[in-house]
């Protein structure tokens, strides 16, 4: 056992994933519960999509990727956020359209320079060597710089979750407050998806909420809940990783899945019981 945990923790690779890993699953989580409960949960994939267009734009002009992708799809973030509140295209239309043309540009960008080869399996599907002593360090700092800013604004977001219109007329400025939303979520994209890939990297956003809302209804202790959740959820998935030698981002994408599963079947045994 001790042997075994010696060589896991040997590779720096692994020490770097595991890093990022968590404080990406934290951030993802805490910013997730409110993402699933405003219905705007999708926005994650959609921003990953884009993500994944930004990613492949630094690659082919031989830029530090996450210094590129991050202004560039918190901007994309700031466009959907107006796009679906002023325009004719609302809501999950306008995501899509954005979206899909973003990721068919960034297939597009990353063909023409690798010949669709292995780069874009690990585009799409992340890759646990993709991160690097420097997308270490710049990570560490947006995470940490996402969960401060979380925190500070905490009591405003949870209003605008809730009852956004309330919160308007108490002189909550809404809109502001989901634009901060929208760009904390581009930046937890951004550095999670180099490890989870673009196909991969909602999940660690929409998992863990709903998991924990098969077990408890406040809004507090759904947050607390769903982060612990999904760091545990993450460092067993890598683990499994490890072990059996499958892909990374797939097997986190397992483990948060069983955890809903097995949440969703307590619930409803609890649901039966009462009946």
């Amino acid at each position: 056992m001790f042997s075994w945990l010696a060589q896991f923790f040997s590779y720096e690779f692994i020490i770097r994933t595991l890093v990022v890993g968590v404080l990406v699953s934290l951030c993802a989580s805490l910013l997730g519960a409110s993402l699933v409960l405003k219905r705007f949960s999708m926005i994650g994939d959609g921003l990953s999509h884009i993500g994944f267009g930004a990613l492949a734009l630094s690659a082919a002009l031989g830029a530090a990727p996450l210094a590129v992708s991050i202004p560039l799809v918190i901007i994309a973030a700031f466009f959907l956020i107006k796009l679906s509140d002023n325009s004719l295209i609302k809501g999950d239309a306008a995501i899509a359209l954005v979206s899909t043309s973003a990721l068919a540009i960034g297939v597009i960008i990353l063909s023409y320079m690798t010949g669709m080869n292995y780069d874009i399996y690990g585009y799409m599907f992340g890759s646990v060597i993709a991160i690097s002593s420097g997308d270490l360090w710049l990570s560490v700092s947006a995470a940490l710089i996402v969960l401060l800013l979380y925190f500070i604004f905490y009591n405003r977001i949870f209003a605008v979750t809730f009852d956004e219109n309330y919160a308007r007329a108490t002189g909550i400025k809404a809109g502001r407050y989901n634009m901060l939303l929208a760009a904390l979520t581009a930046v937890v994209i951004v550095i999670g998806m180099r490890m989870m890939g673009a196909m991969l990297i909602s999940s660690l956003i929409i998992f863990p909420p709903l998991t924990a809302m098969r077990v408890f209804k406040r809004f507090k202790a759904v947050v607390v809940c769903s982060a612990v959740l999904s760091v545990v959820c993450f460092f067993i998935g890598i683990v499994m990783s490890f072990l059996v030698d499958a892909p990374a981002g797939a097997s986190v994408v397992v483990v948060n899945l069983a955890a809903f599963l097995i949440a969703w079947a307590v619930s409803a045994g609890k649901n039966l019981r009462r009946a």
